[in-house]
């Protein structure tokens, strides 16, 4: 009797489980299309900014400051478009505050532990920003092994990225830049591929230096800037970089609940599995115990006719 009870027990706690896991794979895939159609949305525009934000810089022969003060870093332009040395590199790490997401944030964490180390190799250094509680969560443990350094971590951001979040990161890795304590700006996101599938990708914002210009050769070769270069590069760069770790969010964001999605759906499966598996092992005991229940009756029933 206490084996058909543990197995019960099993059961039931299996499928309360299950119950769980279905309603977040429910949730995940309501939640993932209407994703995946803002990470749609937004892709062409990004694509338009930088190729028009490409072209502007190759017509123009050298980038010059018509204003020395400016704002905010972000602003600074010419700092922020000066070629240098790259001794630091400011890496934007992208994860999720929840887990039950399959590997996605492991998936992040060990490319940016393997990003980290080709950089060390090289005797460059990194600086981290790090969106997502579960990647700062396991970054840190890293800090002394590594030798990276978290410079800021964004633990507050919802499911929802906004253009003002996004800004808010870009100014504190361009305060960074202008300061001289990076040399470049990088995001580690999950681009978003479709339901079942992403890829965890390293873009690279600034510097420039190895962009190529021969697309925008013909097209803008004699372009008229008004009122100024200046003003529009002002306006047009933080715009530029803001629109790029705005579109990584959407990226990953779409990517996280494409995972869950997968993994409930896997986990609801397995459920199954077990269910139907302890379910068996139940009959097999209880058809056994009436056996020898039978059994027993049929023996005390012989010895008394005797």
């Amino acid at each position: 009797m206490a084996n058909l009870k543990l197995i019960k027990n099993r059961i039931n706690s299996i499928k309360s489980t299950q119950k769980i896991t279905r309603a977040m794979k429910m949730v995940a895939s309501a939640k993932v299309k209407k994703s995946e159609n803002k990470v749609k949305a937004s892709r062409p525009f990004t694509y338009e900014l930088e190729k028009v934000f490409y072209r502007l810089l190759h017509s123009v022969s050298e980038v010059e400051a018509q204003e020395t003060n400016f704002k905010e870093p972000l602003n600074n332009y010419p700092v922020l478009l000066k070629e240098r040395s790259i001794k630091n590199v400011g890496l934007l790490i992208m994860t999720s505050n929840k887990g039950l997401s399959g590997a996605f944030n492991a998936n992040v964490v060990r490319y940016t532990l393997k990003t980290v180390e080709e950089y060390a190799q090289k005797g460059i250094g990194c600086e981290l920003f790090i969106i997502g509680q579960k990647g700062f969560n396991a970054l840190k443990r890293q800090v002394d092994e590594y030798g990276f350094k978290i410079v800021e971590t964004y633990l507050s951001f919802s499911e929802n990225p906004t253009s003002s979040q996004a800004r808010l990161v870009a100014s504190d890795m361009a305060r960074e830049f202008v300061n001289g304590n990076i040399d470049s700006m990088e995001i580690i996101t999950s681009r978003f591929r479709n339901m079942m599938s992403y890829s965890v990708e390293k873009w690279d914002i600034l510097p420039l230096d190895d962009v190529d210009f021969d697309y925008a050769k013909e097209e803008f070769k004699d372009m008229e800037v008004e009122p100024n270069v200046s003003s529009i590069l002002s306006e047009l760069v933080p715009l530029f970089i803001t629109s790029i770790i705005y579109q990584a969010m959407l990226e990953s964001v779409a990517s996280e609940l494409a995972s869950r999605m997968t993994a409930m759906s896997a986990a609801c499966n397995n459920a199954d599995e077990m269910i139907q598996k302890l379910t068996v092992d139940y009959n097999k005991v209880r058809q056994a115990m009436i056996t020898q229940e039978l059994t027993e009756i049929t023996g005390g029933s012989t010895a008394n006719n005797k």
